[in-house]
């Protein structure tokens, strides 16, 4: 348990790391194993609050979704996200998981103060590989990682910045995952005339990477995407 006496006392690894040691046998586990991404939660440090460091209180008993850099050190954590999975929001009042959450008088998502938007999973950026993936949200990105897709993610529709830009340029494709809705077809249009490698792959209305690949496995995302 982190007691500091301001939110700087404790560097963002410690916070992240405290988090993750809350995981096992949390509600955050049950959910991230509902998402198809159980094997995924060590190597991207998927974590619990249940002790909430000073000045995250409002962030407990959420899932905490840690921007891990590759540089590592200090610096292997550039901030954190905070995701609701209150039983309420995600589920029935029989138990059944809802196909739509439910989420009233509070965000799905919570970033921390001053926050600005970032890249997630940039480990993706130093694999060797002529192709990558760009997601929309961080399940996105991480359940086109099970299919050996190297892929980023952007946190929201509005969270891309101009900087970002040099990072996917040098690829022979990145493919722009994008949710079956108007702001998913808003942004591959954006991406698209930033980026002349885009190819787009879509998955129909109310559908993404994530829920495509827990229904038809891996295999049939590379096969979507042309690489087998």
């Amino acid at each position: 348990m982190l007691l500091k006496s301001s939110p700087q006392a404790a560097s963002m690894v410690e916070i992240a790391q405290s988090y993750s040691q809350s995981y096992q046998g949390s509600p955050a586990e049950q959910y991230i194993d509902y998402r198809g991404l159980g094997r995924l939660a060590t190597p991207l440090g998927f974590g619990y609050v249940a002790a909430p460091a000073t000045g995250h209180e409002k962030h407990l008993g959420r899932l905490a979704i840690p921007y891990i850099r590759p540089a590592g050190g200090e610096h292997a954590v550039a901030t954190i996200r905070f995701r609701c999975i209150n039983e309420t929001c995600l589920k029935h009042p029989d138990g059944s998981w809802r196909d739509e959450e439910l989420h009233e008088g509070h965000g799905k998502y919570q970033s921390l103060p001053g926050s600005k938007p970032l890249l997630y999973n940039t480990r993706a950026l130093i694999k060797p590989s002529r192709y990558l993936g760009l997601s929309e949200g961080e399940f996105d990105a991480a359940s086109a990682e099970l299919a050996g897709i190297p892929t980023v993610g952007v946190p929201g529709v509005s969270g891309w910045r101009d900087h970002f830009d040099p990072a996917f340029l040098g690829y022979e494709v990145v493919f722009a995952f994008t949710d079956g809705d108007e702001p998913g077809e808003k942004f591959v249009h954006m991406l698209a005339e930033r980026l002349p490698n885009i190819v787009p792959i879509e998955f129909g209305k109310k559908l993404d990477v994530n829920k495509f690949v827990v229904n038809n496995g891996p295999k049939a995302l590379r096969e979507k995407c042309g690489l087998e």
